[in-house]
């Protein structure tokens, strides 16, 4: 059984510290103005990117530079003056897409490991084998794939390395090579800008049509009114996002409303192990820019579910249990199974599960009595809480509460408040990136 390498997301060089501690063995950022992630990236210069690298190399781990967008004549102009200084705070490899940049990195860096973007879209063995005589020395494979054909791309390609992704985000488009944002919003996915359009609140919007037979708001004269969201039949509508009032796009609209474009998210911890068997050098967990509890709690299941698997142990369905204490928008399993369409997309509902639990602190500071929390959300005494720790996770109910001033208090108010809590039996000693949960009801929504 292999052991493959976990990866996970360092938008900022508090998730590299976060990630490492709950059982990475590499993280992944962006390269300023050359990833997917330019608006919400720390690494903002070459500086910032050698101190994450030496960081990760001082703990034994590697450091992945992601460098995969879909460069026009101006950031290829640019690109090998900005990468120099880069490349020499030795990441352990690039993450790139365009074969023209591939090329000019080969030319002049012909030593350097270069691992294929999930945005060039490699869906079969062929592809794989022509990318392994250019000298890349790993292929993220696209998301569009099933079990069955990965196996089939390691057993015809065996000396490529292959990377999948196990969870977080999927996007309406193919691997991500998406257009919207750019058509509404002047704002290119492929250049790192992306908006999420695809997200967002759509509204319908009353309408007629005009001579030609394109759809059309109703006239000023007669108010644009909603349309009753629940009827059975499916009709054609106009729809207009909140924020954007004017900007109608023509849709239709069934039973399930109008998220037409929302994708659940990816959750694939169940075929680890299949994964790992297989061979799959490298799980990936998406999401750099989601919180330092996100990659907490995702790196601490799948670092578990890769060590059990290893072990020849059966799969643990308190894993998926764990993955449910995140928000997210409705998991699936993607495309390593066939499901019906139905499955890829959140049709009924648009905004996220809150989850099963909700942070509400981080551990600031902790000694043999006391816990100092930096409250992020309101919990109170009596709430059914989990400690979230590197070493493992703790529940117990709340029975006290301070300020810092030693005054009593029922709850702790919401963000921007810091409190004392005792400290839970047999909490662990090391606290640090650890986390306060509150556990939620069943069915909350944010």
């Amino acid at each position: 059984m292999n052991t493959p390498e976990l990866l996970a997301p360092a938008g900022t060089p508090e998730h590299l510290e976060t990630a490492f501690a709950y059982g990475a063995d590499a993280v992944y950022a962006g390269q300023p103005r050359y990833s997917l992630r330019v608006r919400n990236n720390s690494f903002k210069n070459a500086a910032a990117l050698g101190a994450g690298i030496e960081r990760a190399h001082s703990l034994g781990k590697q450091f992945y530079l992601v460098s995969n967008i879909a460069p026009h004549n101006d950031k290829v102009r640019s690109y090998l003056k900005d990468l120099a200084p880069v490349l020499e705070q030795q990441p352990d490899a690039l993450i790139m897409s365009d074969p023209g940049l591939i090329m000019l990195v080969k030319e002049q860096w012909p030593d350097q490991p270069i691992h294929l973007s999930v945005q060039a879209n490699a869906v079969n063995w062929a592809t794989v084998e022509f990318w392994r005589r250019q000298g890349i020395s790993r292929v993220i494979l696209s998301r569009e794939l099933a079990l069955s054909e990965i196996r089939e791309i390691r057993e015809r390609v065996p000396q490529m390395e292959l990377e999948v992704f196990v969870h977080g985000a999927l996007c309406m488009a193919y691997s991500g090579r998406c257009l919207l944002s750019g058509y509404m919003n002047h704002r290119d996915a492929n250049q790192g800008a992306c908006t999420n359009a695809c997200r967002w609140n759509y509204k319908p919007v009353a309408h007629c049509h005009d001579q030609t037979g394109d759809l059309i708001a109703r006239s000023s004269d007669s108010p644009v009114q909603e349309i009753e969201p629940r009827e059975i039949e499916p009709k054609e509508i106009l729809l207009e996002e909140p924020n954007r009032p004017g900007s109608l796009i023509p849709a239709y609209e069934d039973e399930h409303g109008t998220y037409i474009m929302n994708s659940r998210d990816l959750r694939a911890v169940q075929h680890v192990a299949a994964l790992c068997e297989m061979g799959v050098h490298s799980l990936k967990i998406e999401g750099r820019t989601k919180s330092t509890y996100y990659v907490a709690r995702t790196t601490q299941a799948y670092r578990r579910a890769i060590d059990e698997a290893v072990q020849g142990k059966p799969f643990d369905m308190s894993l998926m249990d764990e993955l449910e204490a995140l928000s997210n928008r409705g998991y699936t399993e993607g495309f390593l199974r066939r499901h019906l369409p139905q499955e890829y997309q959140s049709y009924e509902r648009g905004s996220s599960y809150l989850g099963s639990q909700q942070v509400v602190g981080a551990i600031a500071d902790a000694n043999d009595q006391w816990l100092t929390i930096t409250v992020k959300n309101k919990f109170s005494i009596g709430d059914l809480l989990e400690l979230v720790t590197p070493s493992g996770n703790l529940r117990f109910n709340l029975p006290a509460m301070e300020n810092l001033n030693g005054g009593a208090m029922d709850c702790a108010p919401g963000s921007g408040h810091t409190v004392r809590i005792p400290v839970p039996p047999n909490a662990p000693a090391q606290l640090v990136h650890s986390y306060l949960t509150r556990i939620l009801p069943n069915g909350t929504q944010s």
